[in-house]
């Protein structure tokens, strides 16, 4: 055993918290001297889950407006010690000399990085829960995460931790309780809540002021940036998981899910049950997504709302009280170099284009339809300006249901059409 602590002294504290981490997994750690080998192994039983968590995976998979095709779930308070001061002044691992608000040298990444950040966020995460019963009797509870992002109490979260879907409609689950990492809880109203992104507002009151998060933005990212996911996995409060952002767009489509196209940010974090709401922070400490489902038996494949999208959702929320999205009645499809090669050597008469989007399909009886548009038409002005994607197209519409836009399409051997049409509103269910 002496060559056990010498060696721990000689390797000097991170090797010590790493070989705690062996430990604690259950494996084995091999000590080696000239005439002397040992090994230690320390298994430590799994704690018993509360007897709501297998309750919750069957309420998913039978209540939730989202396919599980692929094997995809949704997800459904953190607490953060000050930093040290002796920590502060320190010098780092690179011999460089922390300022004193525990910051570095612009593009360095230190050791206190990820708690910096975690700090920042971390009063503002709160623990949702929301009992679930059957004809008054209580069942279990369904568990989520949140983020306060306004001192007044408003708390940003997902949709299926406090609603029940119903087709396009909508109901309160329960009693929405709220609890912050310092302890109080309150009582939650729900505001707003989106079916199609899955995003909701609660409201608590409170008579001091609320700490909040800020809100950052998600079209900054980029895959290999470290971000973290805060939340209470199941009901493990207060708990912070670290990784990087796989994707920046990655399309619901790929998911397998129909309806309205979405982006979602992928990451690595590791998330669980009881993380949905809860926010994807990058190193500034700012929120840049809502984290929302993981892929069933996969590790690493976590998904975000993007928070610029989040942020615009709000906005509907105070204009309108609900989200409007406008809708076409086409199928859509952004070009490239390599699809329209392929196209142009199946039709010698496909337009020459070299950027746009192309109509695939005319829903029967849409604005679309009505609007003269056909099954290969390929847009390349809408309402006036030139897009190459769908997601132009539907920055242009914005919310504006109703209002005739101009659109030119260029069809086979080069003909180019104007065509007038006027949105509706989307009234789909996923």
């Amino acid at each position: 055993m002496s060559c056990f602590t010498r060696r721990l002294a000689r390797f000097g504290r991170s090797s010590v918290v790493g070989a705690v981490a062996i430990a604690a997994t259950g494996s084995t750690f091999l000590c080696s001297d000239n005439n002397s080998s040992f090994s230690v192994t320390a298994r430590v039983p799994l704690p018993l889950q509360d007897s709501h968590c297998s309750l919750l995976h069957g309420l998913f998979q039978q209540k939730l407006p989202i396919s599980d095709e692929y094997g995809i779930l949704p997800l459904s308070s953190y607490r953060v010690s000050p930093v040290p001061s002796s920590d502060i002044s320190s010098k780092d691992t690179s011999g460089d000399v922390v300022s004193d608000e525990g910051s570095k040298p612009s593009g360095c990444f230190g050791r206190d990085t990820i708690a910096n950040a975690a700090a920042k966020v971390g009063p503002a995460v709160v623990n949702i829960a929301v009992p679930q019963g059957f004809h008054g009797v209580t069942t279990g509870r369904s568990i989520g995460s949140g983020t306060i992002i306004n001192q007044d109490g408003t708390i940003l979260t997902c949709a299926h931790v406090v609603v029940d879907f119903q087709g396009a409609r909508s109901s309160t689950k329960g009693k929405i309780e709220i609890t912050l990492q310092d302890g109080r809880t309150f009582e939650g109203i729900l505001v707003n809540a989106d079916l199609h992104s899955d995003i909701a507002i609660v409201k608590i009151n409170s008579e001091t002021p609320l700490p909040e998060a800020k809100l950052g933005s998600s079209s900054r990212l980029r895959p290999g940036d470290w971000v973290i996911a805060m939340g209470c996995p199941l009901s493990l409060q207060n708990t912070v998981t670290a990784g990087i952002v796989s994707c920046v767009d990655r399309k619901s489509s790929d998911l397998g899910f129909s309806g309205l196209p979405r982006d979602y940010l992928q990451t690595d974090c590791a998330v669980n049950m009881g993380n949905s709401g809860g926010p994807l922070v990058n190193m500034d400490g700012e929120v840049v997504g809502v984290n929302i489902m993981k892929v069933l038996a996969a590790d690493g494949l976590s998904f975000s709302v993007p928070i610029d999208s989040v942020c615009k959702i709000i906005e509907h929320f105070k204009k309108r009280g609900r989200v409007v999205r406008p809708w076409l009645g086409l199928r859509m499809l952004d070009l490239n170099e390599m699809i329209i090669a392929q196209l142009k050597k199946r039709d010698a008469s496909f337009p020459n284009v070299s950027k746009g989007i192309l109509v695939p399909m005319v829903t029967p009886g849409s604005p679309g339809d009505r609007a003269g548009f056909r099954p290969g038409d390929v847009v390349i002005e809408f309402d006036g300006k030139p897009v190459e994607s769908m997601k132009e197209v539907i920055e242009v519409m914005s919310d504006r249901v109703g209002v005739p836009m101009k659109v030119v399409v260029k069809r086979a051997s080069d003909i180019l059409v104007t065509l007038t049409v006027t949105p509706e509103e989307s009234n789909f269910e996923l």
